[in-house]
């Protein structure tokens, strides 16, 4: 069911020789560029006609209208199961307890007497924010995408997700209560590349008033060609990251309850067949244990056949054997999970020597599932080893600094000579020249 990986015995290789020997997915964004290329360029020339028909294309039905109507919105929300709308109203709460904490203050440093620089950060004007509506509804993935959106004072947000022909083309009525609980009301009904090309040019104008205006930045997990779009549009719009498929690693000793490793390994496998669910472990005892448990337990969840069964038995998913758990740790850092759990004795100390992960979650009592839902974090999160360079989504993902110098007549003349010095020295005599102008073409002494 699933593959072994035993890297005991001789010394861990270093750096990318130790990354090879790892399971990973194949996730090749640069051949679907070719695809994406023909849909985003449509929309950027037919607008909202090209964005309905690329997802009749593929398969998502012809929305009614291509915006949501408001009142689509809150009739959904009207119809909302009322333990579903507990759960994300809760959901909201915590996250926003969490994203609050993050806003940054604008900082003044006193450079010199007269001089001081100032960084202001400021919020992104508008945002488009993806929300997946494949094999699954993520009502979950609005609440991450939207507040900390909300909480860094941006004041434009949009939200795309796929029309659903069993919903009579608009997004899923669950996606669209969980806008409504955020007060979210303009959503549309596209997804793929061509909701990302919408974001990126804009379909509004004088023959289309319910179009959907540029925004700054997209954001928000998605399958392949939404990544790949992404990476096309990238510099026309601001990205958060290019999501691959979702993978779970768990660094377990002895202590580990296999039973606790195995529900967790089949919780990210049942996502979707590219799943990544990887154990390292120093203990034989646990691995096998935990064989035993996937066995049983995978015979009794609901997306067997079509998600667990094939995530698990990927390339993308093993038990991995270590030595020890200080190569348990260079081989997770090594990975750079997007969801890292410790489930080991003395697991806080543990956790706080990882330097590469999404997400950690510390303990028996920290599952994945509760980042994915109530913990108050944010499960958008880096994934293909990108959390060895790259963070999840957060309130910081929607400001940007902004440097502000503000210096007098006798701070600029302090320091006159050093920046007169350096723009000879890089052979740009007319920086010089902008400091001298201001000083009756001379240098002022220092």
């Amino acid at each position: 069911m699933i593959s072994r990986i035993d890297l005991r015995g001789a010394a861990l290789p270093e750096g990318s020789a130790l990354r090879e020997l790892l399971p990973r997915a194949e996730f090749d964004v640069e051949a679907a560029l070719e695809k994406v290329r023909p849909v985003c360029e449509d929309v950027r020339h037919r607008g909202s006609r090209a964005v309905i028909e690329w997802g009749e294309r593929f398969g998502d039905g012809t929305p009614a209208h291509l915006r949501v109507p408001r009142a689509e919105i809150e009739k959904a929300r009207a119809a909302l199961d009322p333990a579903v709308e507990a759960a994300l109203v809760e959901s909201i709460r915590r996250a926003r307890l969490v994203h609050r904490e993050q806003r940054r203050t604008d900082v003044t440093t006193q450079v010199v007497p007269g001089g001081t620089v100032t960084e202001k950060w400021v919020p992104v004007e508008r945002v488009g924010l993806y929300v997946p509506g494949g094999r699954s509804v993520y009502p979950s993935s609005v609440v991450m995408n939207v507040v900390p959106a909300q909480e860094a004072g941006v004041e434009g947000i949009a939200v795309a997700s796929p029309p659903q022909p069993e919903f009579g083309g608009l997004p899923h009525p669950t996606i669209l209560a969980a806008c409504a609980l955020l007060g979210v009301d303009e959503v549309y009904a596209a997804g793929g590349a061509q909701a990302v090309a919408m974001f990126a040019y804009g379909t509004h104008g004088p023959e289309d008033p319910e179009g959907c205006r540029p925004v700054n930045l997209v954001t928000g997990p998605g399958n392949i060609y939404v990544a790949a779009a992404k990476r096309l549009l990238k510099g026309r719009i601001g990205i958060d990251a290019e999501a691959g498929p979702t993978e779970i690693a768990i660094l377990a000793d002895a202590s580990a309850d296999p039973v606790h490793v195995a529900a967790d390994l089949i919780s990210q496998a049942e996502h979707d067949p590219m799943a990544a669910s990887v154990l390292v472990t120093d203990s034989p005892a646990l691995a096998e244990a935990t064989e035993l448990e996937l066995s049983r337990q995978v015979a009794a969840t609901k997306h067997r056949a079509e998600r667990v069964e094939p995530a698990l038995a990927g390339r993308q998913s093993a038990l991995v054997l270590v030595n020890d758990l200080a190569d348990g740790l260079t081989v997770v850092d090594a990975y750079a999970a997007e969801h890292l759990e410790i489930q080991t004795a003395d697991a806080a100390a543990v956790a706080a020597r990882v330097r590469n992960a999404g997400a950690i979650f510390v303990g028996p009592w920290a599952p994945v599932s509760l980042g994915d839902y109530c913990a108050g974090s944010n499960h958008v999160l880096p994934t293909g080893g990108c959390a060895c360079h790259s963070s999840g989504l957060s309130v910081q993902s929607f400001l940007r600094g902004i440097h502000i110098v503000d210096y007098s007549r006798d701070a600029l003349a302090e320091v006159a000579h050093h920046v007169v010095t350096l723009a000879e020295a890089e052979d740009l005599p007319a920086h010089g020249a902008a400091v001298t102008a201001r000083f009756e073409g001379q240098v002022p002494r220092a």
